[in-house]
């Protein structure tokens, strides 16, 4: 049966209540619904972005020391943090996927800044260090920069792009976005789909639908379930969208299918 990697976000941007215990009982929760990655900020306790890596550390090994979950940090987010400091989580041994953002986007009312120079270095990064690199892609032309970027350094193939929809200023949450953003991911290449603000799970399907390898959801991006109601944590997403995989003749891959899917 075909499978599909299910990713939780589970911290959003908003929280001001980022303690490491919390965070990884809901992340373990998650993998028991069907979770097999979780992508995770590096955040202070009061949900700030930091380059200080002791909660981050604490929040991984608790993770790590009852699951195997594939753990993905950010080298995003809008904050005042350089590109060295985004790198930091980078370091960690527990780490092994890294959010690679490949060009400047609006976001909301800020600017959401990747110059040439920081994409650069944060690709030279990911692989001095050995992790595996997911391509964030907001516009159709991050997908042409980040193909450029792959000719000049050896990343193992098949690269991951995933597909963010839904940003205010950026590409919008609807099926044309998703099939012209999908059209410019060359067959060979894997790719997933990020809903931001998801109010129902329909555009998540058609992805899945059109061969989506990876589904990122979670607090990070939404905390609607499609009954119109927001969850309480994480988990019930997770089941959610394990039960729509289901529906489509599909199965939440493991984590160690994620990394055979990923090459880590």
């Amino acid at each position: 049966m075909e499978k599909v990697l299910l990713s939780v976000a589970p911290v959003s941007a908003a929280d001001n209540d980022v303690e490491p215990r919390r965070v990884a009982a809901d992340v373990l929760d998650c993998v028991k619904a069907g979770a097999g990655m979780v992508h995770l900020h590096v955040r202070d306790r009061k949900g700030r972005l930091t380059d200080d890596l002791t909660d981050f550390r604490e929040t991984l090994r608790l993770i790590r020391a009852k699951s195997d979950v594939v753990i993905e940090a950010s080298t995003g987010g809008i904050s005042g943090l350089d590109i060295r400091q985004r790198c930091a989580p980078l370091s960690l041994p527990e780490v092994e996927c890294a959010s690679l953002n490949v060009g400047s986007v609006n976001l909301g009312d800020a600017v959401y800044v990747n110059t040439p120079a920081d994409v650069e270095f944060c690709a030279g990064e990911i692989l001095r260090t050995g992790k595996t690199p997911d391509i964030e892609v907001f516009e159709i032309g991050m997908i042409a920069s980040a193909l450029k970027l792959c000719e000049k350094l050896p990343f193992t193939k098949p690269l991951l792009f995933s597909i963010v929809l839904g940003h205010r200023g950026a590409a919008p949450p609807i099926i044309e976005a998703l099939t012209v953003l999908r059209s410019f991911i060359p067959q060979d290449m894997l790719w997933g789909i990020t809903h931001y603000g998801r109010q129902s799970n329909d555009l998540i399907a058609a992805a899945v639908a059109m061969g989506a390898s990876v589904v990122r959801v979670g607090f990070e991006d939404s905390a609607v379930l499609d009954c119109g109601c927001s969850a309480a944590s994480n988990a019930p997403i997770i089941e959610r969208f394990a039960g729509l995989l289901r529906a489509l003749g599909k199965e939440p891959m493991s984590p160690a299918e994620a990394r055979a899917l990923l090459r880590i």
